[in-house]
Protein backbone atom coordinates (compact mmCIF):
# COMPACT_ATOMS: atom_id res chain seq x y z
CA UNK A 1 0.00 0.00 0.00
CA UNK A 2 1.31 3.41 -1.01
CA UNK A 3 0.10 6.54 -0.13
CA UNK A 4 -0.07 9.19 -2.69
CA UNK A 5 -0.34 13.12 -1.60
CA UNK A 6 -2.11 14.96 -4.83
CA UNK A 7 -3.56 19.08 -4.79
CA UNK A 8 -7.33 19.26 -5.56
CA UNK A 9 -8.99 22.70 -6.44
CA UNK A 10 -11.56 24.04 -3.58
CA UNK A 11 -14.53 23.09 -5.69
CA UNK A 12 -13.64 19.29 -6.40
CA UNK A 13 -12.70 19.15 -3.07
CA UNK A 14 -16.23 20.25 -1.37
CA UNK A 15 -17.59 17.95 -3.75
CA UNK A 16 -15.47 14.95 -2.57
CA UNK A 17 -16.04 16.02 0.38
CA UNK A 18 -19.91 15.40 0.12
CA UNK A 19 -19.93 12.36 -1.53
CA UNK A 20 -20.79 13.34 -5.05
CA UNK A 21 -17.69 12.90 -6.87
CA UNK A 22 -16.08 9.50 -6.71
CA UNK A 23 -13.69 9.84 -8.85
CA UNK A 24 -10.49 11.22 -10.19
CA UNK A 25 -8.99 12.18 -13.30
CA UNK A 26 -5.24 12.46 -12.99
CA UNK A 27 -2.24 12.33 -15.63
CA UNK A 28 -0.85 9.34 -15.58
CA UNK A 29 2.71 10.50 -14.51
CA UNK A 30 2.82 8.10 -11.16
CA UNK A 31 2.05 4.92 -10.23
CA UNK A 32 -0.91 3.97 -8.25
CA UNK A 33 -2.99 0.86 -7.83
CA UNK A 34 -5.96 -0.71 -5.79
CA UNK A 35 -5.29 -0.39 -2.18
CA UNK A 36 -3.69 2.36 -2.39
CA UNK A 37 -4.69 5.54 -0.12
CA UNK A 38 -5.30 9.08 -2.52
CA UNK A 39 -4.59 12.01 0.38
CA UNK A 40 -5.68 14.80 -1.28
CA UNK A 41 -4.72 18.26 -0.04
CA UNK A 42 -7.20 21.29 -0.92
CA UNK A 43 -5.00 23.52 -2.90
CA UNK A 44 -5.96 27.22 -3.06
CA UNK A 45 -4.42 27.97 -7.20
CA UNK A 46 -5.21 31.71 -6.60
CA UNK A 47 -3.42 31.83 -3.49
CA UNK A 48 -1.03 29.33 -4.73
CA UNK A 49 -1.04 27.36 -1.24
CA UNK A 50 -2.89 24.92 0.97
CA UNK A 51 -6.02 25.84 2.73
CA UNK A 52 -5.42 22.83 5.57
CA UNK A 53 -8.40 20.48 4.67
CA UNK A 54 -7.21 17.03 3.83
CA UNK A 55 -9.35 13.87 2.72
CA UNK A 56 -8.04 10.37 2.57
CA UNK A 57 -9.31 7.94 0.44
CA UNK A 58 -8.89 4.21 -0.33
CA UNK A 59 -8.22 3.30 -4.22
CA UNK A 60 -10.97 0.81 -5.45
CA UNK A 61 -9.98 1.06 -9.27
CA UNK A 62 -7.45 2.72 -11.57
CA UNK A 63 -8.17 2.61 -15.51
CA UNK A 64 -5.56 3.55 -17.49
CA UNK A 65 -5.89 4.55 -21.06
CA UNK A 66 -3.11 6.03 -24.11
CA UNK A 67 -4.45 5.00 -27.07
CA UNK A 68 -8.78 4.77 -27.27
CA UNK A 69 -9.81 3.50 -30.28
CA UNK A 70 -13.87 3.92 -29.76
CA UNK A 71 -14.35 6.78 -31.18
CA UNK A 72 -12.59 8.57 -34.72
CA UNK A 73 -10.21 11.72 -33.93
CA UNK A 74 -13.29 13.96 -35.48
CA UNK A 75 -15.67 12.46 -33.01
CA UNK A 76 -13.55 13.35 -30.18
CA UNK A 77 -12.51 16.83 -31.16
CA UNK A 78 -16.26 17.41 -31.44
CA UNK A 79 -17.47 16.15 -28.46
CA UNK A 80 -14.60 15.31 -25.88
CA UNK A 81 -14.31 13.20 -22.76
CA UNK A 82 -16.31 12.37 -20.23
CA UNK A 83 -15.85 10.52 -16.80
CA UNK A 84 -19.08 8.96 -15.55
CA UNK A 85 -19.24 7.63 -12.03
CA UNK A 86 -21.26 5.31 -10.58
CA UNK A 87 -22.14 3.15 -7.59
Amino acid sequence: MTRIEKKVWPEYFQKILDGKKTYELRLADFECQEGDVLVLREWNSVDKQFTGRVLEKAVTYVGKTKNLTFWTKEEIEKYGYQIIAFK
